[in-house]
């Protein structure tokens, strides 16, 4: 098979400053180091993430100018000099984690995003809104071959995000698991994944759209947090004392702190959503009385990462999508600031 024509520029969205414009425009194609891959990118998947790395609102500095973007699927179409395991025409994946040190203690436990060299797509490393983007060998994700390219880009973050949060949750088979955002692009999927890990699902949501859609993925108990006058009473209500879980994909500050008081006696409250400056508050008696666990919950690592597609390969996960061009960015940033999306968006980037 002859080798691919890389071409020497691309088109891509970028921004100089943070909350500057997002132009889309053609830039440079990156060339892979020697323990990279490149990789051109057909599709990638828009996170909340990427909307916070574009306004500059978290206390971690992003890499300027940038690209951003990290959900990305494409092929692999060159290998760094050092790269093993990897051939041209391979099915790739860009995460959030482009790479680490892998020997440092964190790497060494299997916590590679916890690395203090953390290298990010689309936040300190060129990301997946460009159509060619490289990422470490070791961190990319492999795609089975024959894979819907589209389908599987929010996996490559949102899937493995809240696959990992389950787990942190340390539920069994039968236990409720509340989703707080549980109709976005993060708790659609974890609403699919809880119910493929056999767990009982209840959604705390905003509007008659999102209800219908949380039902249609499967989930068992809908709260309207527009209509409800006690959220943490309905949910008390629901589950019979409480969730075993709660997952916290939204990204309001009021709903993690009502999340604290309608879990139930010994189970976990798991932080996945970002807002900007937020504060979880629980209130010491009733976390001690009822033994209630806080954690927080980051990317998935290389296994997380395994057993996440596994699941979207075997048809128990589906992602709700709507595909649009590279160049309408801007107003999925805008959409997603006013609270108006449902399941995800994804970007094909030659458009």
């Amino acid at each position: 098979m002859s080798a691919p024509v890389i071409p020497k520029t691309q088109k891509g969205v970028i921004f100089y400053k943070n909350n500057g414009p997002l132009e889309y425009k053609d830039i440079p194609v990156p060339e892979p180091k020697g323990n990279e891959i490149l990789i051109n990118i057909k599709y990638s998947g828009v996170c909340h993430t990427d909307l916070h790395a574009w306004k500059g609102d978290w206390p971690l500095a992003t890499k300027l100018p940038l690209v951003g973007g990290h959900e990305g699927a494409g092929v692999v179409v060159k290998l760094g000099a050092n790269v093993k395991g990897w051939k041209v025409g391979d099915l790739a994946g860009v995460k959030w984690l482009n790479g680490s040190c892998m020997s440092c203690e964190e790497c060494e436990l299997s916590n590679e995003s916890n690395c203090p060299e953390a290298d990010l797509s689309g936040y300190t490393h060129d990301g997946s809104f460009q159509e060619y983007c490289t990422a470490d060998a070791v961190h990319a994700a492999r795609i089975p071959k024959g894979t819907d390219l589209a389908e599987v880009a929010p996996v490559l973050c949102a899937g493995i995000t809240v696959y990992k949060a389950l787990k942190s949750a340390e539920l069994k088979a039968g236990d409720w698991v509340a989703i707080s955002g549980a109709a976005g692009g993060l708790g659609s999927l974890a609403t699919q994944y809880a119910k493929a890990m056999g767990y009982r699902v209840l959604g705390i949501d905003g509007g008659d759209e999102k209800k219908d859609f949380f039902l249609s993925l499967g989930g068992e108990v809908f709260i309207d947090f527009t209509k409800s006058k006690d959220v943490i009473a309905d949910v008390l209500a629901a589950t019979h004392g409480g969730a075993h879980g709660v997952i916290n994909v939204s990204v309001s500050e009021g709903a993690i702190t009502a999340s604290t008081k309608y879990c139930r006696a010994n189970g976990t409250v798991v932080l996945v959503g970002l807002p900007a400056g937020a504060v979880c508050k629980s209130e010491v008696f009733n976390q001690v009385v009822k033994s209630i666990h806080i954690v927080g919950s980051y990317v998935g690592n290389r296994a997380d990462t395994r057993e996440a597609l596994d699941f979207f390969t075997r048809g128990l996960i589906k992602s709700p999508i709507k595909v649009v061009g590279l160049s309408t960015l801007p107003e999925i940033y805008e959409k997603m600031e006013k609270g108006q999306i449902v399941g995800r968006y994804v970007v094909d980037t030659t458009k």
